[in-house]
């Protein structure tokens, strides 16, 4: 899974979850799904790191239109990572529903101990 789209919003201390997830594993591509607030203040970013700025205020089929435009031709992978540690459940719909809408497979991440942890999978 040499991609990861992850959200960047809401939820006190969530933006360093994201930070280990950037460090965790060598991805090749990261989309983090944020606002103007997570584009001027969110610093742990990589040279393979991109955000996409969405306004969460929309309702979800908007954000959905809006998160397939900005993705679009962006992902090769048959399969991404995705994790949902920050923003609201707005988004989090949003995101789960673009991802089925574009035919991807998903697999759910978190970090535990500094390390990877893919959901659902014994390791």
């Amino acid at each position: 899974m040499p991609t990861l789209i992850a959200c960047l919003s809401t939820g006190k201390g969530t933006w360093s979850e994201v930070s280990q997830l950037l460090k965790a594993q060598p991805w090749s591509k990261v989309f983090l799904i944020t606002n103007e607030f997570g584009k001027q203040n969110f610093t742990a970013r990589q040279d393979n790191v991109e955000l996409l700025v969405v306004n969460s205020e929309q309702e979800v089929p908007m954000l959905v239109h809006e998160l397939k435009q900005l993705l679009k031709d962006k992902i090769s992978d048959f399969e991404v990572a995705v994790n949902f540690v920050s923003g609201s459940g707005k988004e989090h719909m949003a995101l789960l529903e673009t991802v089925l809408e574009m035919g991807l497979n998903f697999r759910l991440v978190t970090v535990n101990n500094n390390h990877l942890q893919i959901l659902g999978m014994e390791r």
